[in-house]
Order: structure tokens, then sequence, then C-alpha cells
């Protein structure tokens, strides 16, 4: 296998323009204003956020893209690893392999980045509840490589209080969590200094619905409430180098102008912050630092080429400014609406990075936007809103303490958004407006995205088997005893953790004992079973739920449920919400429920309808033991419809297996899936 070269990448640079022309121009003599020229910046770090199948396969698509000219590497791992299952799980279960790659233990952390040297590159993995695990991990197999542990360059993001309101990937109760992501800062501080320990995550806060001023303020108190957390926990003249290595990973949607306000304004407040609550008085720790992926959330399943666009507009808002630049820019690519991407797709998101960074002259300006009125008008706003709303989060006592109070305001704010989505008065091309086009000629037989072969899940679990057969148990044994004295103490857990890792512990292991010790937990919701004042527009909905309603002899009993392990519960809130304002009596307990404990709730709660919200593409193995509970309990008299990113050839089977309706992100029109409910459980209907 080739080892890459990354001295040689790095050294590459961009042909001078002059290259580009006749030679004969190579011997003209600069212009004056050529010699006056500044400097041009150095580019951002170029990503792709990538993982899938297997730890062999990613580490093929990242050695690729290396070559193709990334400078970083951002991890994707499957939602086994980041919510502490192991591979043969019962829980992990159609999951693995799918939404990233599945890494169990230091053998496939080994594979992930085998011939790629750690101490000089610079790795982002979005983990959290498991951060301190992965970490242990990298850690270990750099020191296999030879690599100086103090130069290793990258981040964790390590934010589970965003796992409550967002993402979902969680595992233990909000404190224990904020002491193992304090344990990794204090950890990093002292080993490998270079680290970022935990990237301040407001990317899913926007995805769940925040607005800008909530997306400042959520994750600006997430930041606080470390920064709390750690105090003490070095010397008082190294604090301010401890709040230097925190960075953020922020979202930037399509509303251009004032995404980039966003991002100064997180400027301004960061440092405001570190100068008046912190006492940082260098400059260079108050830096606010910053990763972005572009929105996702805004991609369309309709006439995906339109993404293109949407995603180059939304980079130059974190790119644009000087004063406000990323560091480090990964962008999805155009078919994330529809499923995985595949290398050719990733390919073309990468280009265009470097297109703006090397064919344009955007690097060669100053900031390009102080002193513009509306700009710092605008900035303004935001930060007073922002203020407001961290002053509220402050007089609650903290994120911590507000996790249900914003989880409750996210869930408005989304259903805020989508409602101007369905009436028009926020347009999206292809989908509320401008509809009807031409086929795609992107979508090639393949459907324009890659599969996963089921087949990756029993050949994972082979290797994890064989892991188990051929490693010192008695050393594992006595590791994770270790472990759990550690964290039964209050000591810091990144020492055992690398220990463990290097015995040959595995994921699910480590966090069984976090686990054990720390307890599990259930978030908020953020939506409330009592009847909703939000009426306005569903007048003709809630009539009919009445009337249908009338005619079972009660209210209608909607139960929603997420099976498996993915945490993206935006679109069942956004349903389960709806569906109360329509005067449904609905039964939503949050994310990560197996298919027995749904059929349970559908029979305890006397449910006329079951609706599944599935985005991690495990919704044919999930569905199918859904409906084979379902029958077994004698509820297959209840239809059952089901939400998710879902090829169409995927809904023909899943129809098949009995489920009565399939939606997916094109069918935004909620009001239309409450009357489609309502058909459903119509008493002549279903006589009929």
């Amino acid at each position: 296998m080739q080892r890459i070269d990354i001295n040689r990448m790095f050294r590459q640079k961009p042909p001078k323009r002059n290259n580009l022309a006749h030679p004969i121009q190579e011997t003209r003599p600069m212009s004056q204003s050529q010699q006056n020229a500044p400097e041009k910046d150095r580019p951002w770090l170029f990503r792709t956020y990538a993982g899938h199948s297997t730890a062999t396969a990613s580490n093929a698509l990242y050695r690729a893209n290396l070559e193709k000219g990334q400078t970083g590497l951002s991890v994707a791992f499957d939602l086994p690893t980041q919510t502490g299952y192991d591979s043969d799980d019962p829980r992990a279960r159609g999951e693995v392999g799918k939404v990233g790659v599945p890494v169990a233990h230091l053998g496939d952390m080994r594979a992930l980045f085998a011939d790629i040297p750690l101490e000089k590159m610079n790795t982002s993995m979005t983990i959290n509840a498991t951060a301190p695990w992965l970490l242990a991990l990298y850690i270990a197999v750099a020191e296999e490589q030879g690599a100086d542990i103090s130069a290793l360059q990258g981040t964790v993001q390590n934010d589970i209080i965003k796992e409550y309101l967002s993402r979902g990937t969680y595992v233990c109760p909000p404190k224990p969590s904020l002491k193992l992501i304090t344990d990794v800062a204090a950890y990093c501080y002292e080993a490998v200094p270079k680290w970022n320990p935990m990237n301040v995550c407001s990317y899913h806060l926007q995805e769940a619905g925040a607005t800008p001023e909530q997306e400042l303020a959520f994750a600006l108190a997430t930041a606080i409430a470390v920064l709390d957390a750690l105090k003490g926990q070095v010397p008082d003249e190294d604090f301010p180098r401890l709040v230097g290595r925190i960075s953020f990973f922020v979202n930037a949607g399509i509303r251009f102008v004032t995404e980039l306000c966003k991002m100064r304004a997180f400027v301004d407040l960061w440092d405001e912050i570190c100068r008046t609550r912190y006492g940082v008085d260098d400059p260079k720790f108050r830096r606010f630092r910053y990763g972005v992926q572009v929105n996702s959330l805004g991609l369309t399943e309709q006439q995906p080429e339109n993404n293109v666009y949407r995603i180059l507009i939304e980079m130059l808002a974190v790119t644009l400014s000087k004063n406000a630049r990323a560091r480090a820019v990964q962008l999805p690519a155009w078919n994330e609406a529809l499923g995985l991407p595949r290398p050719w797709d990733q390919q073309w998101s990468i280009r265009m990075q470097q297109i703006m960074a090397y064919e344009t002259d955007l690097l060669e300006f100053d900031d390009l936007f102080d002193g513009n009125p509306a700009i710092d008008a605008k900035v303004e706003a935001l930060k007073d809103g922002a203020r407001a709303e961290l002053a509220q989060l402050d007089g609650m006592g903290g994120a911590i303490a507000a996790i249900e109070y914003m989880k409750g305001r996210l869930v408005e704010s989304n259903a805020e958004r989508l409602g101007r989505v369905e009436t028009g008065e926020t347009v999206v091309v292809g989908v509320n407006r401008w509809s009807e086009g031409e086929p795609s000629p992107l979508m090639g037989a393949d459907g324009g995205i890659m599969t996963v072969d089921p087949a990756v899940e029993t050949e994972q679990i082979s290797r994890l088997t064989a892991w188990r057969t051929e490693r010192d148990n008695e050393a594992v044994k006595a590791a994770l005893a270790a472990l759990r004295e550690a964290a039964e103490a209050g000591e810091n857990v990144m020492p055992p953790s690398i220990a463990a890792a290097k015995a040959g512990a595995t994921t699910g292991e480590w966090a069984g004992v976090m686990r054990a010790v720390f307890g599990e937990y259930r978030g908020p919701t953020g939506v409330s079973s009592a009847p909703s004042n939000r009426t306005e527009g569903l007048e003709e909905i809630r009539e009919a739920v009445d009337l249908v309603s009338d005619k079972l002899g009660r209210r209608l009993k909607f139960v929603v449920g997420k099976p498996g392990l993915d945490g993206h519960s935006n679109g069942a809130e956004q349903i389960a919400f709806r569906a109360r304002d329509c005067g449904m009596d609905i039964a939503y307990e949050g994310i990560r429920l197996t298919p027995e404990e749904i059929v349970a709730g559908a029979l305890e709660q006397d449910a006329h309808v079951v609706g599944l919200s599935i985005l991690s593409g495990s919704h044919l193995p999930l569905i199918e033991e859904t409906m084979q509970q379902m029958r077994a309990k004698g509820l297959s008299h209840i239809p059952v419809i089901v939400g998710g990113i879902i090829p169409e050839e995927d809904a023909a089977r899943l129809k098949e297996m009995g489920v009565s309706q399939v939606y997916t992100p094109k069918d935004f029109e909620l009001n239309r899936i409450m009357m489609d409910i309502v058909a459903l459980v119509e008493p002549d209907t279903a006589a009929a």
C-alpha cells in the first residue's frame, strides 16, 4: 500500500498566473501594482466529511482525497461507534457502516489511518459521547507509528450538550458527560497541547431550527459551561492558554448576508466573553477559531443539481470576510439529500474549495466588510439578540440547567421555519416554486449515490469476533477495571482509556464502563403532548380530526417512534408537533427505541396509527423487524407510515412489508401528511 507523502502534498503551491499564459510573458517586468500586492493569506484547511462501510474502505477514500488536494481529514463514525455499542450488539443491527465508519477497537483504528502519518495530519473526528475513547485509540495508533504525541493536531467534537438538543448520540447524563469533556481538555493541555479538545458545535443547532441569535447564544453558553467546569484544573496563569484551545464548529445556511454577519458576531462575542468573564488578555487566546460545514438541511431531494449553487453560496459566507474566516471548511456533496456520496461527488466539493482559494484573488485582500454600515448594523442586532438569550440562560443556571428550555425553543423555531416553507413565504427553488424541471443527467444508473453492501455488517462482526479471540482477555479485564476505578474516583479517564485501547478493549466495553458508573439518560423531546394554541391555517384538518375521532369513539391516537440508533429527530418532532396542533392525541417518547419498545407502546397506547422516522439508511431491517413485531402482537390492522431518506426501490419494498405510506424529504407539506393520517384511520375507508 502506498504511503502518502504529506510533506510533498503541503509543499505544493498553485501555479503562478503567468504560467497559464504564453511563455514570452514570463520576461515582462512586474508592474508597480504587482510589486505592491500584499502577500496572499494561507487558505483554510480543505476537508470532506467522510467514512463508510469499513475502516479499510474509508482509509482508501481518505488517501484518494488527500491525493486530490484535500489538506485535512474529517472522520464520520457510524452510529454504533458514536453511541458506544460494538458492531455485534443487537442495538447495532442495520446500522453498521451506514452513516460512517465502524471503529470497535485498536485494530479498526489502525486500518483507518494505515499509511497516513498522523504526526503530519490535521484530523477532525465528529465524535461526542465516546470522544475520550476515540481520542485514546487515535493516540495509541499515533504512538505505534512513532509519532511525537505532543505534535498531534486536530479536533474531537466532544460537545455533548448539543447532542441533547439536536443530534441525539448522547449516552450518559449531562453532569458526568461534562466531566468527560473536561477530562479530555485537561489531558490534552498537558499531553497533546496542539489538539483542540472540544468543538463547540452550533452546526446541528441550526439544522434543528435555531435562529441565528439562538445559534450564537446556545453555542456560547455551551462553551461557558465547559470553561467554568475547567477552572481550577490548571494553574490560573495557564488558564488563558486552555481557553485558547476551545474551538467551534458552525453551520452556514443559505441566507448569505445574515450568515456572514453571524460569523462576525461570533468573533466579537467570543472575544467579549474571554475578556470580561475569564480575564484573558492575550488576543491570540481570545481568537474565535472555527471550522464549518455548510448547511446540509437545505439540500433538496428535488432538482438536486441546484444544491451545487447552494453549497457555493454558503461557502462564501464563511470565507469572504477575512476577520471571520473559517480555519477549516468541509462541504457536503450535491447529492447528500439522496444518500451516501460517491468519491466523484466528494471530489467535486473539494474542487469548489480549491477554485475559490487558488483561482480567485480572495486571499489577497484585507477584510472586505469592515466599516460597511449595513453589515455593522446586522452584526450589532445579532449580538444584542444573542446577549439577551445568554442572559436568559445564565439566569436559569447555565446551559446544563437549561437543556429542556433550549430543546423546546429549537422545536418551536423549526416549526415556524417549516411553516414558512409550506406557505411559500420562504422560497425553496425546485421545491415550493418552479418544481417542474428536466430530469437530472447526474442521476446515473446507480441512482446518483453510493450504497453500502449489507454484507459489510457481517464481515465487521467477524473481524470483531476474531479480535476478541486473539487479544489478551485478562489484560483487557484489568484495564477495564482500572478505567472503572478511575471513573468512580473522579479521576481523569484519559490515561486509563489509552491503556484500555492498547490492551485491546472495544468501544462497547469502554462505553459499558461509563454506563455502569454514570448511568444512562433520555433527553427531552421538546414536544409537549398538551393541547396547543397554534391553530392558524389548520382549521380544516382539525375539523377532519374531530370528525374521525367521533367515529372512532375517542381521540385519534398517533404514536410516533424512532427505531434504531438514529438521533436526528427533527422530522419526528415536527410530525408530532403538527399532529398535536391538528388535534390528535400524540405519543412521542424520543429517539433510540427498539422495535419491541415501539410496538409495546403502540399496544399500550391503543394506537390508531404508528409513524416511524429513520434517517440513517437502516430503514429496511428495522422496519421489517417492527412489522414482524406488529403482526406477532396482533396489531397488523394498525396503519404504519414511515419517513426518512428512502430511495424509491426501498419505498416499494417497505410497502410490500405492509407499510401504508412512505414519505421522503420531498414531502415537505406536513398538512397533507396530516390529512393522509386522517384518511388512513377513517372507519369507512378501513372497512372498504
